[in-house]
C-alpha cells in the first residue's frame, strides 16, 4: 500500500511539473494576416507577378481577387473584406469613395492603358480605326465582344470610342456584353466572336488573339487605374504594400504587360 501511495505521489508530481512547464511555454505566434486586394480583371498577369515579388521581398502574402471593377465596388459596398482596391476607371473608385469606403489620403492614379480591336489570331487582318469605319460590315451577322458597356470600364471606354467615331448605333445590337474584359477576350480567343474591344494589356496576355487596330487616344476618356486602401482595412501591411505598387520594382511588372505607369 505504501509503495502504491509513493507511486501516486510521484505520478502527480510529474504531471504537475509537465503542466507547469507547458503553461510557461510562450503562445505560438499568430499567423500573419494575408493582405486582400480587389483588382480589375485586366490586371491579373501583371499583379500576380508583382504580388509574387512582394511576397519574396517582404515575406508577407498578398491575395488578389479579380473581377470587373463595378462588381468589386459593389462587393466592397456590401462589406466584403478587402484591404486594397484597384479599379480600371475613376468612376468606380469615386463610387466607393463617396460612400467613405476608402482612405482618401491613400488614393493614387497608378496606371494607364489603351483599348484595341482584337481578332482571333489565325484570322486577324489589319483594321484602320477612324471616323465612320465600317465595323458593322466587318461583323456581318456576328457579335462584337466587349465588356458590358453600362458597367464594365473597358466596355464603357469602348462605347465612348465608338460613339465618338460615329459607329456605335450601327453595332449596338451586335454587342455581346461580357461580365469583364477578360471574359470578352475569351470570346474572341475561342472563336465565338470575330472581333472584340479589350485593353492592349489583355491582348498581350492571350496568345489566341491579335491586335488588328488601336483606338485613337482622343476617342475616349483617359484610361486610368486608381488604387486606394479601404477604410475597413486593419492590415498593418497595407501602406507598405501600396508603396511597393508605386515602386520602380513593381513598375517593371506593369510595363512588361503594356501598362503605362503614372507617376
Amino acid at each position: 500500500m505504501q509503495n502504491r501511495r509513493q507511486w501516486m505521489k510521484l505520478a502527480t508530481a510529474v504531471i504537475t511539473a509537465c503542466l507547469s512547464g507547458a503553461a510557461a511555454l510562450p503562445a505560438p505566434a499568430a499567423a500573419a494576416e494575408k493582405l486582400t486586394v480587389f483588382a480589375a480583371a485586366s490586371l491579373k498577369n501583371a499583379l500576380d507577378a508583382a504580388n509574387a515579388a512582394w511576397t519574396s521581398e517582404s515575406g508577407k502574402e498578398a491575395v488578389a481577387s479579380y473581377a470587373a471593377s463595378g462588381a468589386l465596388a459593389k462587393q466592397i459596398e456590401n462589406a466584403a473584406p478587402a484591404d486594397i482596391f484597384i479599379s480600371a476607371d475613376l468612376d468606380w473608385m469615386d463610387y466607393i469613395a463617396k460612400k467613405n469606403l476608402t482612405k482618401a489620403d491613400t488614393r493614387t492614379n497608378l496606371l494607364g492603358n489603351r483599348i484595341v480591336l482584337v481578332a482571333e489570331k489565325d484570322k486577324a487582318k489589319p483594321v484602320e480605326i477612324k471616323k465612320g469605319f465600317d465595323l458593322a460590315g466587318l461583323l456581318g451577322d456576328s457579335k462584337l465582344a466587349m465588356g458590358e458597356p453600362k458597367s464594365v470600364p473597358a466596355g464603357k471606354y469602348g462605347m465612348a470610342a465608338l460613339e465618338k467615331l460615329g459607329v456605335w448605333t450601327s453595332v449596338e445590337t451586335k454587342v455581346a456584353g461580357a461580365e469583364s474584359v477578360r471574359a470578352a477576350l475569351a470570346l474572341v480567343s475561342r472563336g465565338e466572336a470575330p472581333y472584340g474591344i479589350v485593353y492592349q494589356t489583355d491582348a498581350a496576355a492571350d496568345k489566341g488573339v491579335a491586335i488588328v487596330g488601336t483606338f485613337p487616344a482622343d476617342s475616349h476618356p483617359p484610361i486610368i487605374y486608381p488604387v486606394a486602401i479601404l477604410t475597413e482595412s486593419k492590415n498593418p501591411d497595407a501602406a507598405a504594400y501600396l508603396d511597393f505598387l508605386k515602386s520602380d520594382k513593381a513598375a517593371a511588372f506593369f510595363t512588361a504587360q503594356g501598362f503605362t505607369v503614372l507617376k
